[in-house]
């Protein structure tokens, strides 16, 4: 924990430090122990926003891929209809 070895530094023993920074010097000690660890998880929450940002943009290349590869099977199950239609016109006509 930072902060006990903040007070261990300052003294000999972490009650020593404890006793002479009074409840005020504590409180203030707590702030800024808070402050950094709240400074971490912002810094963490903005790398985890813009690797969503970037994973975003990388799901909506691949729905455009998926979208035109659909419409590919679309298009050639048409084609593949409208030559089986044929042929079995073809088929029927006398020669």
């Amino acid at each position: 924990m930072p902060l006990l070895k903040l007070l261990s530094d300052l003294s000999t023993t972490p009650l020593d430090s404890l006793t002479s920074f009074g409840a005020a010097g504590l409180m203030g000690a707590m702030w800024l122990w808070e402050r950094s660890t709240s400074q971490k998880r912002d810094a963490q929450i903005d790398e985890a926003h813009a690797r969503i940002l970037g994973d975003r943009v990388q799901l909506e290349q691949l729905m455009n891929v998926v979208r035109q590869n659909a419409e590919a099977l679309t298009k050639l199950c048409a084609t593949q209809d409208q030559l089986l239609r044929e042929m079995s016109e073809h088929e029927r006509k006398p020669s």
